[in-house]
């Protein structure tokens, strides 16, 4: 189930990308605070829950898995966006698709660099936590690992969509492009930060919920996962 979740939104936020962005800025006590995100991170502070519970639940090795299985979904994806557009195409439909592969090929290429990198380190910084506090204080494992590694998503998924597959579109009027890309970042963590600290009560109750129904023993996992390391 985990899985299939984490799978199912990693597959979501590839596809939808930087296909749109939403505006949800605001002001607080007459200060304008820009906050543009693409609708592809709108899912993604999911992901990182679904890791950190196959962590808790299940230990490092089984969140490693999770984690490649979604990389080779990515590649499924691209090769499917990639076959879409070689093969002949019919007079009708084929500007909407290939729009839409050119985002969604750009934005899947870079969301593969981010993702591994963030995922990986999201399950290493998990696991450090556990060692170091021997099982206990699960609040700082789930948000400690979390906020570090969707920062690393953050700026990596917005400059290589950037600069290398030219998916995001900058407008001059806007300010220099320097501060746009950071706007971007910053809207984009701010919006996965909060989210983290938000599923943490969700995620003790998921944790405690989950071990019972299952009858796993998150003690018995962080001790395999002692000798892992």
């Amino acid at each position: 189930m985990l899985a299939g979740l984490f799978l199912g939104s990693l597959t979501m936020l590839n596809i939808l990308g930087v296909t749109r962005f939403v505006d949800l800025s605001f002001d607080v006590l007459g200060l304008h605070v820009p906050m543009v995100l693409a609708v592809g991170v709108l899912p993604y502070p999911v992901t990182f829950l679904c890791t950190d519970f196959i962590s808790e639940l299940y230990g490092r090795k089984r969140a490693n898995a999770v984690v490649w299985m979604g990389l080779a979904l990515n590649v499924w994806v691209m090769f499917v966006l990639w076959a879409g557009g070689a093969l002949p195409g019919a007079p009708f439909g084929s500007d909407v698709f290939m729009d839409v592969r050119g985002l969604a090929m750009g934005g899947v290429t870079a969301s593969m660099v981010a993702y591994l990198t963030a995922q990986f380190i999201d399950v290493w910084l998990f696991h450090f936590w556990k060692k170091l506090t021997r099982g206990r204080h699960l609040w700082l494992r789930n948000n400690g690992s979390t906020m570090v590694s969707q920062l690393v998503d953050s700026v990596a998924v917005i400059l290589i969509t950037y600069y290398l597959s030219h998916g995001i579109t900058l407008d001059p009027a806007k300010g220099s492009e320097g501060a746009q890309l950071l706007t971007l970042i910053l809207s984009s963590y701010v919006f996965k930060f909060v989210a983290a600290l938000l599923d943490t009560v969700p995620f003790y109750f998921g944790v405690r919920w989950l071990s019972r129904w299952l009858e796993l023993d998150p003690a018995r996992e962080h001790d395999a996962d002692v000798e892992l390391a």
